[in-house]
């Protein structure tokens, strides 16, 4: 799995999948793969969605409330480079990811690919 660490933010130093935030009239996908080559150098093609959750802020009411969306991709062009707000990039293979220090949303990411692949 393609690994960021994220650079700045709240989860900063943390492990996670690339990812930031649809511009204003980008469809999922185009931002998926905007947000690929700014942080990792890859160009890709985007598949099917992997997972869809969800990160709530803390407060009541929550200082923030994001939908995390997941798609698979398929590298097809680019070279491997950290870029834009991540300190750090490298593929991790599955059963290695959680060994990290991670987002806490990666680990209900994990849990579904897991489901998946028994």
């Amino acid at each position: 799995m393609l690994l960021i660490q994220r650079g700045r933010g709240g989860n900063e130093g943390l492990w996670a999948v690339p990812g930031g935030k649809v511009e204003y009239g980008e469809t999922l996908r185009d931002a998926v793969s905007r947000e690929l080559l700014e942080e990792t150098g890859y160009v890709v093609s985007v598949g099917e969605i992997a997972w869809v959750g969800e990160a709530i802020g803390p407060g009541d009411p929550p200082e923030w409330h994001y939908t995390l969306i997941d798609f698979y991709a398929t590298v097809i062009g680019g070279e491997l480079a950290v870029g834009d707000d991540a300190a750090g990039v490298e593929w991790v293979p599955l059963d290695a990811v959680l060994l990290r220090p991670v987002t806490p949303t990666m680990i209900d990411l994990m849990q579904v690919l897991d489901r998946r692949r028994t």
